[in-house]
């Protein structure tokens, strides 16, 4: 490998790193008053740059921060946008683990209410500090903007600012427009969208607690590959765009024990490959809940795939 391919690599890394237990306690510390913000981002930067010479020393060519500025992986960047907040529990699955058995998966979502605008930087001062420590490609990872929707669906959506969907996902794709194209205009060249949803999406118990929504789990698929088409469309052709399917990671007891989601990807494999404008894949494919590899037969020429077949469960 060598720095002047364009990404993705042969070998690369989706972005999140198990957090060290001082910046858990001290984002707890600072939830409890007794740690303030320049202190907290401190040691951010501290952790940071001990993971980006974890990845450097493992000869990887793309570097992430390991997420290690968010609390949680999708939630901080969502609340960035105007008029976004966190939800309490909004979907509710019965789903079998990786042992076989039936546990209750509680997801929370994301509510708005009111129009989605971006007025100020999200990722932005992350992604130059990250620059700032590494000579390689500097990754940006950050949440479909599925996310917004999915886990509450039309119900968690304010009908008075949104009384037409259409006119939310193009108000959400321009926020998330605006956010990339200043990405870009600082260098990023290698931007990494998360989407769970899609993996969600290829497991019948999601797919039955969608429907309870009131959404169609057919037709989500193809409408999320559109949205993600919207805010990426017209970017410059030395910027790599990959999408990061996942899942979820379950921890009982302070153990990894296995994954939120089942079911191989056949059911968003013609959306996801057909219709998605990315240069290519992650796909998690470290144990049997991923299902086999014949849905890659959608995948077109000249789209790439990294198969996750590393996992930190085991």
């Amino acid at each position: 490998m060598t720095g002047t391919l364009k990404p993705p690599f042969r070998a690369d890394h989706v972005g999140s790193l198990i957090r060290p237990e001082p910046l858990l306690a001290a984002r707890e510390a600072l939830a409890d008053g007794k740690l303030d913000a320049d202190a907290l981002h401190a040691l951010e930067d501290d952790c940071i740059r001990d993971a980006v010479r974890l990845q450097e020393d493992a000869g990887l060519q793309s570097i992430t921060d390991g997420e290690f500025r968010r609390r949680v992986w999708y939630a901080d960047f969502l609340c960035g946008f105007d008029n976004v907040r966190e939800a309490g529990m909004m979907l509710e699955v019965e789903v079998a683990g990786a042992d076989g058995a039936v546990n209750t998966s509680k997801l929370n979502g994301m509510e708005i209410t009111g129009k989605v605008r971006r007025s100020h930087p999200i990722q932005v001062p992350s992604y130059e500090f990250l620059k700032s420590v590494t000579t390689r490609t500097a990754k940006v990872c950050m949440p479909s903007p599925s996310m917004m929707h999915f886990r509450g669906g039309r119900k968690a959506i304010d009908p008075v600012a949104y009384p037409d969907l259409d006119t939310f996902w193009a108000d959400l794709t321009a926020a998330y427009r605006v956010e990339i194209d200043e990405l870009v205009a600082r260098g990023c060249r290698y931007l990494q969208l998360d989407d769970t949803n899609l993996a969600y999406l290829c497991d019948p118990d999601f797919r039955a607690a969608v429907a309870k929504l009131g959404e169609d789990p057919d037709a989500l698929p193809a409408t999320y590959c559109r949205v993600i088409n919207d805010a990426i469309r017209g970017l410059p052709d030395d910027v790599a765009v990959c999408i990061h399917l996942c899942r979820g990671n379950a921890r009982r007891g302070g153990v990894a024990a296995g994954g939120v989601a089942r079911g191989g990807y056949e059911p968003v494999a013609e959306a996801l490959f057909g219709s998605l404008a990315v240069d290519g894949y992650f796909l998690e494919y470290d144990d049997l809940r991923s299902g086999d590899f014949s849905p890659l037969r959608h995948l077109p020429k000249g789209k790439k795939v990294v198969l996750g077949l590393v996992t930190t469960k085991r």
